[in-house]
């Protein structure tokens, strides 16, 4: 955004001081922090709202279920500042189904704070289709203005060869391998052990075939996955690297023939991107939310989230041929170039925020969808 020459200053609740990202060196960070409970309480926030708020066409929210967007809507409808909300999959069934009693708990606050954040908000932004169909489904009583902007990331700018060397030279014995790439945080979220038992059944067929388990984790969920590949008999075929950035992580993408995450729940997947950017095949579930691109693209295998589903994922890619599987790497990058290259997915946004700064005030339907007297976006 800043290169299209727009002036983006980011609000944290970090404490000030507290290290900063380098990707934002370039534009103003203000640290309100600390912020205090679960719910992110914050006393210097409001006050800091109300003596600059109106200065910025449009504030941008990320997340909720925090004290920071209640916070942004209580001053905006004060002072008639314009905000929107990208949720990130916060608003997802799944959590409801996962943890109930988190979810009763949300029900409490969900009439008298977040049910009028998202419903006073100029835009409720989504990042794929899917969870914008999903959104509807967490809470009765919901009214937004939906706009679908979608997510993405930076092509790779790291030379191929340079970032297979850089893995390598970490892990030589993966050279020549035929290798399937997990990449993300060791959590249950993430169907790891579905995916370990897949593996077990597929390394039968194939002896070339390794695992390749990258990723920070809890020692204890780690240590539990290392067991669990020791009594299927496949420990020596199953590599942890822990946490791998940079070059070396393109490098893990690089040697993979194939990039599987057996998740049960995922709003995007930045970790999919990367793999479809880097042209590797993506075998994942219907939980993933960008599982329909992938499958329309012809860019992965997609199957339920269970173990039978993880079992066929593995089994239908090792049934393909060398030809098929080539096309499918062609095929991933350009579903990323379509949907998943930042710059596409930045001009979505900067229309979105175009849109809600011509707005003119918001007019209340109590028998429908919010509503602008003009730029109507139901």
């Amino acid at each position: 955004m800043v290169s299209h020459g727009h002036d983006v200053q980011t609000l944290c609740l970090d404490a000030p001081g507290s290290p900063v990202d380098e990707r934002l060196h370039s534009s103003a960070v203000y640290q309100l922090g600390p912020s205090y409970l679960g719910y992110g309480f914050a006393p210097r926030l409001e006050p800091w709202l109300r003596e600059h708020g109106a200065k910025y066409d449009v504030i941008i929210i990320h997340g909720m279920w925090m004290y920071h967007g209640y916070c942004v809507a209580k001053v905006a409808r004060q002072l008639g500042l314009r905000y929107v909300i990208f949720l990130h999959g916060m608003l997802d069934p799944w959590f409801a189904r996962r943890y109930p009693l988190k979810h009763l708990k949300k029900w409490l606050y969900w009439p008298w704070a977040e049910y009028r954040v998202l419903r006073d908000a100029r835009l409720v932004l989504f990042t794929t289709a899917e969870e914008q169909v999903l959104a509807r489904q967490s809470f009765w009583l919901y009214k937004v203005r939906e706009r679908l902007v979608g997510y993405g990331i930076k092509s790779p700018d790291v030379e191929p060869a340079l970032a297979r060397a850089s893995f390598i030279e970490q892990f030589p014995h993966l050279e020549g391998k035929r290798n399937l790439l997990y990449l993300s945080r060791i959590h249950p979220k993430k169907g790891c052990d579905l995916l370990m038992n897949a593996f077990a059944k597929a390394a039968e067929a194939d002896p070339a075939l390794h695992l390749i388990m990258a990723g920070p984790g809890e020692a204890s969920l780690v240590e539990a996955l290392k067991h669990q590949a020791l009594q299927l008999g496949v420990a020596h075929r199953v590599t942890f690297t822990g946490m791998i950035k940079g070059a070396v992580k393109w490098g893990a993408y690089d040697v993979a023939d194939a990039f599987v995450l057996s998740s049960h729940q995922e709003n995007f997947g930045i970790v999919v991107a990367e793999a479809l950017a880097w042209g590797v095949p993506v075998l994942t579930t219907y939980q993933v939310n960008i599982w329909r691109e992938i499958q329309d693209a012809s860019a992965g295998i997609i199957h339920a989230d269970t173990q039978a589903g993880a079992d066929q994922l593995l089994a239908d890619w090792l049934a393909l041929s060398s030809e098929q599987q080539s096309n499918m790497r062609t095929n991933a990058k350009a579903c990323f170039a379509k949907h998943f290259e930042i710059e596409n997915v930045t001009q979505n946004l900067l229309k979105a925020l175009e849109d809600v700064k011509d707005a003119d005030p918001i007019k209340y339907s109590f028998k429908g969808s919010l509503s602008w007297s003009r730029h109507a976006h139901n």
